[in-house]
């Protein structure tokens, strides 16, 4: 197998790319301590909440995490940052931000054009220090000679927020794509976290804790994928409830979008295991898959559950599948042998209780995200319809809440956001594509998530983002507010901010 730079940079500047964050006294804590105490579940069953993996300067809020792969830095066209505000007692704040680029003090590597850093973004605490760090993936990297090679970089938390970086893992030959997608998760149960990143040849795994020069505990270990699939999206969460986390992806192995499916590996003692396999329906055929994939607790079991949006219609597949039109997503719950397919619900905009209507090109579950929003301690399911039109405004889009209860989504109860909502700033405009990222955080950790939304195609491409309250009846417009570049201080050209979140 050809090898891998692994943790060959290290970098221990602290300057960021805008000023050095000094946080209020009445923020600072313990790292890993939280500083506000949520209220109590309403749901008894509910198991308590997996540690927090976005809390950069351990303050006990977790922070937002955001990407403009498009951007450009240093007149560098399509280079990339990645941007973070920080939580608090309010909520997320931007008057505390932070903005990292390749040519950031302390970050490795230098910005190139059609980097696109920022391609994939993760957090979790690598190093055991109490403080979250940030895994940002660039899977369009160019390495030496190769072409879309990839990288991954860390960029570590601390008591002052995120600083310094190093290189985990890099490719080295064309189109190996690291860092294109990316997931985190503890799959050997040793109380490390570590990292899956899935590229156009392997899945490469590596072993935490992770040192302060990228350094893991083992070689990255590459798991060849001999049955040419092409991976969308992953995600990592326990979904047989054994103390280990696995790593479920959506592939497709067709050419039209015509061969969809869900693959799992499981997680064990000695880390994730090579071979995968397939979710079924109740027919024992396998379950349709699609292109967005999350994890979370939605019905209030010991098991994580899997979310699955498929976006894209208008192919041969959708002629036996009716919900295909305009998207669809798919809720998996799980299980003690793993996910069950055979329990799986699927949801579009025709389904009873989801407002709107289903139409070719809305993009239904082009962006899925898991988190209680009403405290009733039942994750809810945020969905992105990018493409939606708002009468003749085209791809406007919109952003649906799909609440959670003890046997999953129903969709009774939804709620639905655009930016011709009363109380929502900006107005819809064509290509806006509202709801191309979708992100639930509990950033003042009340025990109900925020909803942010981001709309990269806002102002001709610039791209926007928003952050709407929670309630304890829900989601709300009346609070909710808007950002972007004239706040972070960055080129809005083709930046595409608010592609996607941390995860």
């Amino acid at each position: 197998m050809a090898s891998r730079a692994l943790g060959t940079t290290v970098v221990l500047a602290i300057t960021v790319a805008t000023a050095v964050i000094t946080f209020p006294a009445a923020q600072a804590a313990t790292p890993g301590r939280a500083t506000a105490s949520a209220p109590a579940s309403t749901n008894a069953a509910v198991p308590a909440p997996a540690p927090r993996r976005d809390d950069f300067n351990g303050d006990g809020y977790p922070d937002l995490a955001f990407t403009a792969p498009g951007g450009t830095v240093d007149g560098k066209a399509e280079a990339g940052y990645v941007a973070v505000v920080y939580g608090s007692g309010n909520g997320p704040q931007t008057s505390t931000k932070q903005v990292f680029t390749q040519n950031s003090p302390g970050i490795p590597d230098s910005a190139e054009a059609g980097d696109a850093f920022g391609g994939s973004m993760v957090s979790a605490d690598l190093d055991k220090d109490g403080y979250s760090d940030l895994v940002v993936g660039a899977g369009n990297e160019k390495i030496g000679t190769a072409g879309s090679a990839g990288s991954l970089t860390v960029i570590w938390g601390g008591a002052h927020g995120l600083s310094g970086g190093a290189t985990l893992l890099t490719g080295d030959e064309l189109y190996d794509e690291v860092g294109a997608r990316t997931a985190v998760g503890d799959f050997d149960g040793d109380g490390a976290m570590d990292i899956v990143t899935v590229g156009m040849h392997n899945t490469y795994v590596l072993s935490g804790p992770f040192k302060r020069d990228g350094g893991a505990a083992a070689p990255a270990r590459e798991i060849p994928d001999v049955d040419d699939l092409r991976y969308m999206d992953i995600t990592a969460g326990d979904f047989d409830g054994d103390g280990h986390d696995d790593l479920a992806g959506v592939v497709h192995d067709g050419d039209e979008y015509d061969a969809r499916r869900i693959l799992v590996r499981d997680g064990g003692a000695t880390g994730l295991a090579e071979d995968y396999t397939t979710v079924n329906a109740a027919n024992g055929y396998r379950l349709q898959g699609g292109e967005t994939i999350t994890a979370g607790r939605i019905d209030g079991d010991e098991y994580a559950d899997l979310v699955v949006g498929r976006p894209v219609d208008g192919y041969d597949s959708d002629l036996d599948l009716p919900l295909a039109k305009g998207g669809m997503i798919t809720y998996v719950p799980g299980g003690a042998n793993g996910p069950r397919g055979d329990r799986a619900k699927v949801f579009n905009q025709d389904s009873a209780g989801v407002p709107g209507a289903a139409e070719r090109g809305d993009g239904f579950g082009a962006s899925v995200s898991i988190g209680d929003m009403n405290g009733d301690g039942y994750g809810d399911i945020a969905v992105g319809v990018p493409g939606e039109d708002l009468g003749t405004t085209k791809d406007a889009g919109s952003v649906l809440v799909l609440p959670g209860t003890v046997s999953g989504p129903t969709g009774t109860g939804t709620v639905g956001f655009n930016q011709d909502t009363a109380d929502v700033p900006g107005v819809a405009e064509a290509n806006d594509r509202f709801g191309g990222a979708a992100k639930l955080v509990d950033a003042d950790r009340d025990g109900r998530s925020e909803l942010a939304v981001g709309a990269p195609g806002e102002n001709s491409d610039a791209g926007s983002l928003w952050v709407f309250p929670d309630a304890a009846a829900g989601p709300v417009a009346k609070g909710s507010f808007t950002f972007g570049h004239g706040a972070l201080g960055t080129v809005g050209t083709n930046a595409a901010l608010g592609s996607s979140f941390n995860r």
